[in-house]
């Protein structure tokens, strides 16, 4: 992509934000040594070790119960022992718990190529193959190993599957426009051409900047040039097709209509990081949205309440009212989904407290492998440190003794796709209540970086 050097100071505080990297000058309350000692005796108690063993997360899935919705963190965008967890804890979801999809940090397009082949669909040969539309920045962030292996994992699981209980994987973010917009087409052209041809006559509109968000977002300052009212018209069109019956035919359906979803988001969040607005929230309400979209898709493929599972940063699948980012107006999934399905929404936390990590120096740039400076004393990852315990789980939710000496408020870490530990304290760090923000956490003393797939 091209970014004009207007877009790159107007987008640089709202994708940093977005990553998990902009806490800004956090001021967490000092506790008292007592009081830190305390909580790590608390968390020494509770702690369920994670080995790799089958009763590592026993514990965890009795306090998820009958949750409809969960949502598994990470603290960084590039660590190992993150994705092949949260990867153990979703396969676990879906053999036993019902749970239909997964829903990632990432684009619809380029995951509904990985979701068709997840399916048994289209034409790839293999997951690596599948993940190869992950072209733009950050590509390491699902074209890596961890998540290659995990797609492989379940096609093999959904050969056993009918078409209706297939477990299926989703894009959820909100940068996705041209791709979008041309699979919306595609889909009303093999369906309803004359609807194909009023959806393309919409998105003319976007013709004047290429495929150039960024050109959009500038241009869409001026609301005379916005072309939120076509995209939003062109999304009605394609919900105007009527849903199939057969599965199949229902999937590449939700996937239009989803596609054109992107489109409208995509012209929102572009159109609102220009304007100086809230650009997090509105990315963060939609995702909350797609979620809902999946969890109905599901049940009426299956006749019965959707159960989504979504991987995204800590920073959007905590709870956003026990940190920092509520004093600055900022809210996020988490919040969002425990406002709307109360404890059918469960929040895990992942955290580290040094090893290696991929990340870039910019927005961007190519990933690099850093070592990840130890967690600051004063900080959970510090806290946890203390313990002198390699890796566990902790459940928060219902369990006072550990939850209360959690309630801080400490420091805490946040690592998105750019890492700049020469200014880590201000960067990465922000302030956080985490039994609030999480209803449990997995803790990995030392972690390494993920591998992209060659």
């Amino acid at each position: 992509m091209t970014l004009s050097s207007t877009f790159k100071a107007a987008l640089a505080a709202a994708l940093l934000a977005a990553a998990g990297c902009s806490p800004g000058n956090s001021q967490a309350a000092v506790q008292p040594a007592q009081s830190v000692t305390a909580a790590a005796s608390a968390v020494r108690a509770a702690a369920v070790p994670v080995t790799g063993g089958q009763q590592d997360y026993r514990q965890l899935m009795n306090a998820i119960g009958d949750s409809r919705f969960v949502l598994l963190g990470e603290s960084t965008h590039g660590t190992h022992e993150f994705y092949r967890e949260r990867a153990r804890i979703s396969e676990e979801l879906i053999r036993t718990r019902g749970f239909g999809a997964i829903a990632i940090e990432g684009d619809w397009t380029p995951t509904y190529r990985v979701n068709l082949y997840v399916q048994g669909l289209g034409s790839d040969r293999n997951a690596a193959q599948a993940l190869s539309s992950y072209t733009n920045f950050p590509q390491w962030m699902w074209g890596n190993t961890d998540f290659r292996d995990l797609v492989e994992r379940l096609r093999t699981y959904n050969l056993s599957q009918p078409p209706e209980r297939r477990v299926r994987v989703y894009g959820m973010d909100v940068y996705d426009m041209f791709g979008a917009a041309e699979a919306a087409v595609a889909y009303a052209r093999r369906t309803v051409p004359a609807a194909a041809a009023r959806v393309e006559r919409q998105y003319r509109c976007f013709r004047p900047y290429g495929r150039d968000t960024h050109a959009y977002g500038e241009a869409a300052r001026r609301p005379q040039r916005s072309c939120q009212e076509e995209a939003a018209a062109a999304l009605a069109e394609v919900r105007r097709i009527p849903r199939p019956a057969d599965p199949v035919q229902a999937e590449a359906h939700f996937a239009a209509v989803q596609s054109a979803t992107s489109v409208a988001a995509a012209e929102a969040y572009f159109r609102t990081v220009y304007a100086g607005s809230m650009a997090w929230n509105v990315r963060d309400q939609q995702m909350a949205r797609n979620l809902d979209a999946i969890a109905e898709h599901l049940a009426a493929l299956r006749g019965q309440p959707g159960k989504v599972i979504a991987w995204g940063h800590n920073t959007h699948s905590g709870d956003a009212r026990a940190t920092f980012a509520a004093a600055r107006g900022e809210l996020n999934l988490g919040q969002l989904m425990r406002q709307r399905y109360g404890k059918s929404g469960f929040l895990i936390g992942f955290l580290t407290h040094s090893g290696t990590v991929m990340a870039a120096p910019e927005w961007d740039q190519s990933g690099r492998l850093y070592d990840v400076r130890p967690a600051l004393p004063e900080s959970y990852g510090g806290l946890f440190h203390s313990t002198g315990l390699p890796a566990f789980s902790l459940v928060l939710r219902g369990n006072r003794a550990v939850a209360e000496p959690l309630r801080g408020p400490m420091l805490e870490r946040a690592i998105g796709v750019i890492y700049q530990p020469q200014t880590e304290r201000m960067s990465h760090y922000f302030e956080a209540r985490l039994s609030d923000q999480f209803d449990a956490v997995i803790y990995f003393d030392k972690s390494r970086a993920v591998r992209p797939v060659r």
